[in-house]
């Protein structure tokens, strides 16, 4: 039976995911934070699940004499040695969808926030106050939204926009006109997303 270790914080879920794979979990959270631990016990294992604490540097690579697999819960590998990992014939894995839907609301619900002021109305609120003329904020609909990279999370970000009757501009030196707009917005210069992404 294959062994993972998970040396960063991952969800129960997760964790489950693998045993119900048939594969032996050894969850330990906060080992990725201690190299020399890491170091000691990577020989025993033949995966490894990773977020950002855990560095697999090529001297804790050195000692992975079964590992077959880094497996990272997030987009980036900045934090595997990647030259190192393939002079073993490891192979480096990574989600980089795995957390787009979540991150494209969280920056929608983020700029609602700021239209709507609710951050300072909240501490207003808190200090005792009820100044509700005061925080009246803006509408978004009918608004330009300016969107500075339209890569798969700028598009969910364009897609909610629209459904939100808003208008979508996009910067992104890699896309298409054509694909720019096939994901909810015109592809335009980085100063006119400046320009008309403001309220």
């Amino acid at each position: 039976m294959p062994t993972v270790l998970i040396s960063d914080a991952l969800s129960p879920a997760a964790v489950q995911i693998f045993k119900d794979r048939g594969v032996e979990v050894d969850f330990q959270p906060n080992l990725g934070k201690d190299k020399d631990k890491l170091a000691e016990i990577i020989g025993n294992y033949d995966g490894l699940a990773i977020r950002s604490a855990t560095k697999a540097t090529a001297k804790i690579l050195e000692k992975a004499t079964r590992l077959k697999v880094i497996g990272r819960a997030g987009i980036g590998v900045d934090n595997v040695e990647i030259p190192a990992a393939t002079a073993k014939g490891i192979i480096v894995m990574n989600t980089p969808f795995g957390n787009s839907i979540t991150t494209a609301e969280h920056a929608i619900t983020l700029m609602l926030a700021l239209a709507r002021e609710i951050p300072q109305a909240d501490a207003s609120t808190q200090a005792g106050k009820w100044e509700k003329n005061r925080f009246m904020g803006v509408e978004i609909t009918g608004k330009t939204l300016g969107i500075i990279g339209a890569g798969n999370i700028g598009s969910i970000v364009a897609d909610r926009a629209l459904g939100l009757r808003m208008k979508g501009i996009a910067f992104d030196p890699f896309r298409s006109p054509e694909s720019a707009k096939a994901t909810g917005g015109d592809k335009v210069g980085l100063g006119e997303v400046w320009r008309g992404g403001r309220w």
